[in-house]
């Protein structure tokens, strides 16, 4: 098959990228990678056993904890075999099929992760400006819809981006730019008309990342509001504190995907391995930083890590 002939969607195969230039040395490479891969896996692992095991941690700011950790599995998950693949075997290829079916995957879990980003700084508002009545708004119920809601949501958005996307014809070359299927990245492969794509991608971005750090922010300004209206400066303190955590993982979350969005869009002269350091950052750090920050900055968590861990090593 030629790289430049015009090709019906179902008979094309992607050649996935590992890092520019430095071929010779994925071996060395993927030892890093498959370390932050057995981290972030066993991370959040070790966090939904500890909140679905620990009677303590059935509260709701753990609830939507457990959803955060699943939704970072979701993202290791979805580039764990392509990236890998490359590292240890120069597996590159991966079917039309098969590339949005990951593509649909990674930009899933982006949303859901975003979603609950959003629900986890209502959660910290509530706690904070309305106590008394923390509990009866936020039930059990009431969380089990959120995380329906947040799943639906991305669902419903995504579906016309993939189904646009086969209707594309490719004749350019076929070598992606990442280890795994990204949005932008496929569609600068075709040679058909993509504004509609990279309108609805853009639409999509803005209504969910955007949309959703635009309200987390609020949600501080009123948190940062009735904080300072406090008195005593220890309760100040303490309010803060339960918010740190949250604040760590929005920054770690949309700072890496921003720029990846602006480098896809903007960035068409940065060298190649800018725009591989900062998609590897954008699926990996997230996932391996949101378990340590959490056990670090929360004693509850700590504590029921330590004790999952004391159980295992015991049984």
């Amino acid at each position: 098959m030629s790289s430049f002939q015009n090709t019906s969607s179902s008979s094309i195969i992607f050649l996935l990228t590992g890092v520019p230039g430095l071929e010779a040395f994925h071996t060395w490479i993927s030892i890093p990678f498959c370390f932050l891969y057995v981290t972030a896996l066993s991370g959040n692992s070790l966090i939904l056993i500890a909140i679905v095991s620990q009677s303590s941690l059935h509260e709701p700011m753990y609830y939507f904890l457990s959803m955060l950790s699943t939704t970072d599995l979701g993202l290791s998950i979805s580039t764990l075999v392509t990236m890998m693949g490359i590292f240890w075997f120069n597996a590159r290829e991966i079917d039309f099929n098969a590339c949005l079916s990951q593509m649909f995957f990674i930009q899933l879990f982006t949303v859901m992760e975003s979603s609950v980003l959003l629900a986890m700084a209502f959660d910290r508002f509530v706690a904070i400006s309305n106590p008394l009545r923390y509990a009866s708004i936020l039930t059990e119920a009431r969380i089990a819809q959120i995380g329906v809601v947040t799943v639906m949501r991305g669902t419903v958005m995504l579906a016309p981006m993939v189904a646009l996307l086969k209707h594309l014809s490719f004749c350019r070359s076929h070598v992606l730019h990442h280890s795994y299927c990204f949005h932008p990245d496929v569609m600068k492969l075709s040679c058909t008309d993509t504004r509609i794509n990279s309108v609805l991608g853009l639409t999509i971005l803005i209504s969910t990342a955007g949309v959703d750090s635009t309200f987390i922010v609020f949600s501080y300004v009123l948190i940062i509001k009735t904080v300072l209206s406090i008195a005593s400066p220890a309760e100040r303190k303490k309010a803060f504190s339960t918010c740190i955590s949250h604040i760590g993982a929005v920054a770690i979350f949309y700072i890496p995907l921003i720029s990846l969005s602006f480098v896809h869009r903007f960035g068409k002269r940065a060298p190649p391995y800018v725009h591989t350091l900062i998609a590897n950052a954008y699926l990996l750090i997230p996932p391996v930083m949101n378990p340590i920050i959490y056990s670090v900055k929360t004693k509850q968590i700590r504590i029921a890590v330590l004790k999952v861990l004391h159980f295992s090593a015991t049984k």
